[in-house]
């Protein structure tokens, strides 16, 4: 029998192992600590959701939150953008604790311009958000209700439109400080955000105001995400009055031509998925509607945990490109993917035995979301797309977007397959058409293109030019 000490030895031992195992480094445990509590409490929220919301107000629910993220559209993923310049930038300096800045100044003076330029460019976007989303919405539910489903949906949807303009300007913000090297800072903002985000959606439920959930949920991320600002403030303002005229970074030669591509690739992947609600909504009716986005919901929260593998290795990426360092970058994109798919592959097996205990015990619990083959189908679809989303990350840290044309042709393909389908097979058809297309075409297409790229960079590139090296948290 082992002695009591020994015991105690071995389970840290254990711990430290399946740490390097997994490639858990700090920022990956905020976040992992951040869907974790977004999952519990998001459970807790089904849970009162079924006590206060009708299957008719549940399929309103979800797509209120789908028609909220069409602000997208405006974003045009210029956020990732925003943090791969700070990230290249940002190689080249010292950020002090105290907001203080020293290294190169043509550097300093850039990563000043991008700041600049981003809250210029999002300013003006977020007043068009405002004046294009609210009426998006409110003729997309004025013109789509059925007889015997109506809700009281206006002045939920005014709330989220609002609140969306609003945490709309400060994203930029957040991306240029995660580009700056904080990525750990930035993660544990959005665990606190969660917090308040269950706390706010709870309220809501509990006073039988479920349908302001979604616009509460994301004006909390305002409250918590303005503290964030706040404390950051001495770096954010000096960088701001900084005069840039000598090294002003030009939107049109060095950001365009990166940023629409990437938008057209990320409005084809967030939008495949968005639809599908909305299209069950139109042809199949709120309740399927309901089931489909609850489902996604849940897959959606399993993705996110890992492929915060890979995203918050988005600021290193760029770091280590902008240093030279290929051979290290393609070392830790390869470790990284391998650790990701591993923790899917557990999380989406302890996920399929929950749906099927859940129809073999709760089956009025388990009426909310689609049936378990329609279920396993979504999670082989997601787990083909964390792997070109993965893939995606490492090759976009160039300042490039290779997929542009991949994400065209797939977003197009999916889409038009579940419209074809969605009167005569509902969520099965819309699910087969997302694995056929999304997945199994996805990951094939996207192989193909990183291969290329890699082989490429291989003939054009110096492996790893002498300097300084750089860490996986970015520093």
């Amino acid at each position: 029998m082992p002695h009591a000490s020994d015991r105690a030895q071995f389970l840290p031992g254990c711990a430290v192992r399946l740490q390097r195992l997994l490639g858990i480094d700090r920022a990956i445990a905020y976040v992992i600590l951040a869907r974790a509590w977004s999952f519990a409490g998001n459970f807790g929220t089904v849970l009162l959701m079924l006590h206060c919301l009708s299957p008719v107000e549940q399929g309103y629910y979800f797509t209120l939150i789908s028609l909220a993220a069409l602000q997208t559209i405006f974003e045009l993923g210029f956020s990732f953008v925003i943090l791969q310049m700070a990230a290249h930038e940002r190689a080249h300096l010292c950020i002090r604790p105290d907001g203080t800045i020293e290294g190169d100044p043509a550097a300093r003076g850039r990563l000043a311009s991008i700041l600049q330029l981003a809250l210029r460019w999002y300013s003006r976007a977020a007043v068009l958000l405002g004046v294009t989303l609210l009426p998006a919405g409110m003729w997309f539910f004025s013109h789509n209700t059925r007889p015997g489903q109506q809700a009281s949906w206006l002045f939920p949807w005014i709330l989220s439109a609002v609140s969306c303009s609003v945490l709309f300007m400060m994203n930029p913000v957040f991306a240029f400080v995660e580009g700056c090297g904080e990525v750990a800072q930035v993660a544990r903002l959005r665990l606190h955000q969660c917090i308040a985000n269950t706390a706010c959606a709870w309220a809501a439920m509990v006073s039988h105001h479920g349908l302001y959930a979604p616009g509460l949920i994301i004006m909390s991320s305002v409250a918590v995400g303005g503290v964030f600002i706040w404390k950051r403030r001495r770096l954010l303002l000096g960088l701001l009055e900084r005069p840039v005229e000598a090294h002003s970074v030009s939107w049109r030669r060095e950001i365009w031509p990166f940023q629409w591509q990437i938008a057209v690739s990320w409005l084809c992947t967030i939008y495949t998925v968005q639809f599908f609600t909305p299209i069950l909504f139109r042809f199949r009716g709120a309740v399927e509607a309901g089931q489909m986005g609850m489902s996604i919901s849940v897959i959606g929260y399993i993705s996110a945990v890992v492929l915060s593998w890979m995203s918050t290795k988005a600021s290193p990426f760029g770091q280590l490109v902008s240093r030279g360092h290929i051979s290290d970058l393609s070392r830790l994109f390869s470790t990284t993917l391998r650790q990701s798919i591993l923790v899917l592959l557990l999380l989406d097996g302890f996920c399929m035995a929950g749906v099927i205990a859940l129809n073999r015990w709760f089956p009025q619990l388990a009426q909310r979301i689609v049936p378990p083959p329609v279920f396993a189908l979504l999670l082989l679809a997601r787990l083909g797309t964390v792997i070109v989303e993965s893939q995606a990350i490492y090759l976009r840290s160039f300042k490039r977007e290779p997929f542009l044309l991949q994400s065209v042709i797939i977003a197009v393909l999916t889409l038009l397959l579940s419209l074809l389908v969605v009167k005569s097979m509902g969520s099965f058809g819309i699910s087969l058409s997302y694995l056929i297309c999304g997945g199994a075409m996805g990951v094939i297409s996207g192989t193909i293109v990183l291969k290329s790229w890699q082989h490429s960079l291989s003939m054009q590139r110096p492996m790893n030019p002498p300097g300084p090296r750089i860490t996986e948290d970015g520093n």
